[in-house]
């Protein structure tokens, strides 16, 4: 398929309270076209590093890539969430999660979304995202939105990665302009997603190696931790945390007594078998609200994770926990940031992959068609 025009690269830039956009670039601040979508809910000022507008222009995508060959895809996206989430507000951070796992298993190419076959075992049927990862269904009827405007155009990688940021703004964090031209992957399998998905009981060393496998930083770990502000757990991610922890009581001592009391009132012993769907909130101030509750409540051992508590345990990641206990500002923007770079992640473009027309099956052959003819 022919691919859009290359226009000059624009760096990605912020969403601010006055409806404005910025980007800093080279040094200089400069003010963009009037942005309505999400300027109610953006809440901190600042503008997007030089260093996020280089890594967007080396993986070849670009904000506005579909301005000429489909400039309603962005809108048709946020319409279809934003629909979602009035019917249930745990929309938001479950596409947030879709889209980091997706992103951290064979980079940003919409191959999360892919279904198991009889051949093959997918990422979403892996034991890191089965039952976890959920709201499929939301992704598919954005897509379907798109495809109806624009037939085979935009890739089901960037569907994910646009229907994330309006999740992080809907929920009430920072608006971002997302650089698009993903294309889709052709590969999902569940070895992929075990061998590279950080898990809940992670400790700092582990979180760091394998988040500087995917180029991100010790900021980046304790930022996108941050994700934790909304959304629920399946007890089976902590309950060895409750049972079956090297102390006298079996708890975990970084985990606070009455915070764990009261998990084992929502998860017993035998949860993970008898009640496998049983699901508690990460945030216990304000689960569904984005802001730096997590941080607050991780620095009084409320961290439902392994994962979580060990930010604590490296110096450099607990400096930037409290930081951001004392200011939510710096969090949404450091957040927005750092979703920017997520996005990034090894991403295929150009003549690379292909364009999904169904975000859960990977396009026909040539000569599957004609067999089928």
């Amino acid at each position: 398929m022919t691919q859009p025009t290359q226009r000059p690269i624009k760096p990605p830039v912020l969403v601010y309270p006055d409806g404005h956009t910025r980007s800093k670039a080279a040094g200089a601040t400069v003010q963009l076209a009037t942005m309505k979508r999400f300027s109610s809910l953006a809440s901190a000022l600042a503008v997007v590093t030089l260093a996020a507008w280089t890594a967007a222009v080396g993986a070849c995508i670009d904000v506005g890539f579909y301005d000429q060959t489909c400039p309603s895809a962005e809108a048709l996206v946020q319409q279809t969430v934003a629909a979602a989430f009035v019917n249930d507000s745990g929309v938001a951070p479950a596409l947030i999660r879709l889209h980091f796992h997706d992103c951290f298993v064979k980079g940003c190419d919409g191959s999360v979304l892919i279904d198991s076959t009889p051949g093959n075992r997918a990422e979403k049927d892996s034991a890191a995202n089965n039952p976890s990862l959920r709201f499929f269904d939301v992704v598919d009827r954005a897509k379907a939105a798109v495809e109806a405007a624009c037939p085979g155009v935009v890739s089901c990688a960037d569907v994910l990665a646009f229907a994330a940021r309006d999740s992080v703004v809907l929920s009430g964090g920072l608006g971002y302009q997302v650089p698009s031209g993903r294309r889709d992957g052709q590969v999902s399998t569940e070895q992929n997603a075990d061998d590279n998905l950080p898990g809940p009981t992670s400790t700092a060393s582990q979180l760091a190696t394998g988040f500087a496998r995917k180029n991100l930083t010790l900021d980046d770990i304790v930022i996108l931790s941050g994700a934790h502000t909304i959304g629920v757990s399946h007890c089976s991610s902590f309950t060895d945390r409750l049972y079956n922890f090297n102390s006298s009581d079996k708890i975990d001592p970084a985990l606070s007594k009455a915070y764990a009391f009261l998990l084992k009132g929502i998860c017993p012993p035998n949860s993970n078998q008898t009640f496998p769907t049983m699901t508690t909130l990460m945030d216990l101030m304000t689960p569904v609200r984005f802001d730096n509750k997590y941080y607050l409540g991780l620095v009084n051992n409320l961290g439902l994770f392994e994962s979580d508590a060990a930010l604590l345990t490296n110096t450099t990641m607990r400096a930037l926990v409290d930081s951001f206990v004392s200011s939510e500002a710096a969090f949404k923007t450091a957040f927005a940031r750092s979703m920017i770079k997520l996005g990034q992640i090894e991403v295929l473009s150009r003549s690379q992959g292909e364009i999904r027309r169904n975000c859960r099956v990977i396009n026909p052959t040539t000569t599957q068609l004609v067999a089928a003819s």
